[in-house]
């Protein structure tokens, strides 16, 4: 397994890249550690593919991702700062749209499939710790991060870093898994709730948010929350009271998504599911993904 890009204390490491070329970060810092399991979990290289098809409701969730932040996203051009970008498959999309990206994330893999774009600049870096000044971007994307935080003190210092980041009125847009996602993926969808230590890992999950599902090969370490824990978690770091929406509805649940997906009448149907429940207070709950979008007041 390859070892985390972030610097550690006394060590120096190269880990910015800069648009088509390799750019070295001379800084020295201590930063929080990378849970090794989930590092491990996505060194194997699936992030690339998981909204694009290698996850059956990955399509429907991108697509109303986008949609939600276009719903709130000024015109460019804009200062955009992507906590936890993964393969950059965000940051491509908004830089063709004409808005300058600053990509980070903690997985070397990551940043080296991200900066093959050549068109953003990616660099390693932790949600808790940001190598950026104060005030210097116009508009935030968590959309990672909090659900790979299992301690409430570090999903904090990620969200002060990211009110630290933005300027006044910067807009924050962080997604989050629902705390009933996995009971209801693995029992309607995956039928794989009977399988070994599956019922003890999302009981412990339904009933803490903490979801170890790198004990029995399930996803990897998570966070699962209720849509009233992330909109205090959000205000309690400074933001403005967030909206919250649920970003797929019960499209995910469906057991032959691939097929509906393909069929532009069945794909539409999804879609407008999707938007039909959004802000449904009761259909938060049972969300997969939610996505809080608020400023920095």
């Amino acid at each position: 397994m390859a070892t985390s890009c972030l610097p550690r204390l006394g060590v120096r490491e190269p880990c910015r890249y800069g648009p088509g070329r390799r750019l070295h970060d001379t800084r020295w810092r201590a930063v929080p550690e990378l849970d090794p399991a989930i590092q491990a979990f996505y060194e194997r290289g699936s992030e690339a593919a998981r909204l694009t098809g290698g996850f059956p409701s990955g399509p429907l969730e991108l697509e109303r991702t986008r949609e939600l932040i276009l719903r709130f996203l000024p015109e460019p051009p804009l200062r955009v700062l992507d906590v936890g970008g993964g393969t950059g498959i965000h940051a491509s999309w908004l830089v063709e749209l004409g808005y300058g990206i600053h990509l980070i994330d903690p997985v070397p893999l990551h940043i080296d499939q991200a900066a093959a774009d050549g068109r953003f600049n990616a660099e390693c870096g932790d949600a808790r710790d940001l190598p950026v000044d104060d005030g210097t971007y116009d508009v935030l994307l968590l959309l990672g991060p909090l659900y790979h935080l299992l301690d409430p003190s570090d999903r904090r210092l990620a969200l002060q870093e990211a009110r630290r980041a933005l300027r006044p009125g910067g807009l924050l847009f962080a997604a989050a898994i629902a705390r009933f996602a996995a009971l209801l993926d693995m029992l309607v969808r995956l039928d794989t709730l009977h399988a070994q230590g599956a019922m003890a890992a999302v009981t412990h999950a339904v009933r803490t948010g903490e979801f170890h599902g790198a004990h029995h090969g399930m996803f990897t370490n998570a966070y699962f929350h209720l849509p009233g824990e992330l909109q205090t978690e959000i205000t309690d770091a400074g933001f403005a009271a967030p909206s919250v929406f649920n970003i797929e509805g019960p499209g995910f649940l469906v057991p032959d998504f691939e097929q509906r997906w393909a069929d532009p009448a069945r794909r539409q149907a999804l879609l407008d599911a999707a938007r039909l429940v959004e802000s449904d207070p009761g259909m938060l709950a049972a969300a997969s993904h939610l996505l809080a979008v608020t400023h920095r007041p």
